[in-house]
C-alpha cells in the first residue's frame, strides 16, 4: 500500500491572454479566505471593479514572464513534483495540483482517490502559515475529501519556514552569491492585510498584536502568525548566513493599500538608493517557485525603482 503527497501551489492562468487572467483573477479574489469582508462587498469590489480593470493590466505583465513551455509557476511546480517523485522512490505517489485553475485540487484528489492510497499528506507550498494561503487550500481539500466514501488518513503540512531542510536549500541557493559584494539585503515576503494578521493573533489567544517586538520570537500565542513566521525566517537565514545586523531588512510586497505589513519592499528599496546604497540582493523566502511575483515585480520593477 503506498501513501501518496499532494504538492499544492497558489495558481495561475491558463494562459496570459486576458480572458484566461480574467478567469483566474475571478476565481482566486472571490476566496472569502483571500478578500475578507462581507459576501457582499466583495463581490461587489472584486467582479465590478478589481477584476474588470486588473484583468488587461495584469495580462501585460504575465506576458513579460511567460515562456514558450508555459507559466513559470507551473512549470517550476511541476519539475518540483517530478523530482520528489524520484527522491522518495515507488513507495510514494506523488502529485501536484492548484488552488485556483488547472490542475484543480478536486481532480487530482480523485485521481488520488481511485489508487487507494493508505495516507495522502497534503503540502501546500506556502513555507509560512497564512489564512489567505495555507487556511484557504486547506479548507478546499477538507471540503473535497468530506464527500469521500472513504477518507483515508490525512496528515497536512502547514507551515514548514523553519524546517532544517528548508533553510538550508535557501542557504544552498544563497552560496551563488558573493554576499560580502552587497551593500544590503534584503529579505521580501508577501504582504498581507495588517487586519488578517490580528484575526491570527484573536483567535489563537493574543489580543496584544501591535506589530512592533510582539514578533520578535515564536510563542505558542504567535506560531500561526504569518508576521512572526516571516521574521523567524529571516533570523534563521541571518544566522546561517552569518549577516551582520544592519545589513539587513525584513520587508514585504505587492500591497493594495497602505493597510498592509510594512515596510514595504518598494519604499526600502528607494530609501536605501537616497542613502547611497549601490548594490542590492533580495531574496524571496515565501516563494518556492519562480513566479510573478518573483520574477517581474521584484526582478523588473524594483530594479527600475532602484
Amino acid at each position: 500500500m503506498k501513501k501518496a503527497i499532494l504538492l499544492i501551489n497558489l495558481g495561475t492562468p491558463d494562459s496570459p491572454s486576458v480572458s484566461d487572467v480574467r478567469k483566474y483573477l475571478t476565481q482566486f479574489l472571490n476566496d472569502a479566505r483571500v478578500i475578507d469582508i462581507s459576501a457582499t462587498g466583495r463581490f461587489l469590489l472584486v467582479n465590478g471593479i478589481i477584476v474588470p480593470f486588473r484583468s488587461p493590466k495584469s495580462a501585460k505583465l504575465y506576458q513579460s514572464i511567460w515562456t514558450k513551455e508555459g507559466s513559470p509557476l507551473l512549470l517550476n511546480t511541476k519539475s518540483l513534483a517530478e523530482k520528489l517523485q524520484k527522491e522518495v522512490g515507488s513507495e510514494y505517489i506523488v502529485e501536484w495540483a492548484m488552488r485556483y485553475q488547472k490542475p484543480s485540487v478536486k481532480s487530482v484528489l480523485e485521481k488520488l482517490r481511485k489508487q487507494q492510497p493508505s495516507e495522502i499528506i497534503i503540502l501546500p507550498l506556502y513555507p509560512q502559515y497564512a489564512s489567505s494561503s495555507t487556511g484557504s487550500t486547506a479548507e478546499l481539500v477538507l471540503k473535497e475529501l468530506s464527500g469521500w466514501e472513504v477518507i483515508p488518513s490525512i496528515k497536512l503540512i502547514n507551515k514548514f519556514y523553519d524546517h532544517p531542510a528548508f533553510i538550508k536549500a535557501l542557504v544552498e541557493t544563497a552560496k551563488d552569491y558573493n554576499l560580502n559584494s552587497y551593500d544590503h539585503i534584503i529579505f521580501s515576503y508577501h504582504g498581507l492585510p495588517e487586519r488578517q494578521i490580528k484575526k491570527a493573533s484573536v483567535h489563537y489567544g493574543s489580543n496584544t498584536c501591535n506589530f512592533e517586538n510582539c514578533c520578535n520570537t515564536i510563542t505558542k500565542d504567535n506560531q500561526y502568525c504569518y508576521r512572526a513566521n516571516c521574521f523567524e525566517t529571516t533570523r534563521q537565514l541571518v544566522k546561517h548566513l552569518n549577516i551582520p545586523e544592519g545589513k539587513y531588512t525584513s520587508t514585504f510586497q505587492s500591497r493594495l493599500d497602505d493597510k498592509w505589513l510594512k515596510p514595504y519592499s518598494d519604499k526600502v528599496i528607494e530609501e536605501l538608493a537616497k542613502k547611497g546604497i549601490k548594490k542590492i540582493l533580495v531574496f524571496s523566502p515565501a516563494f518556492v517557485a519562480d513566479c510573478l511575483e518573483t520574477l517581474y515585480e521584484i526582478g523588473t520593477e524594483y530594479n527600475e525603482i532602484f
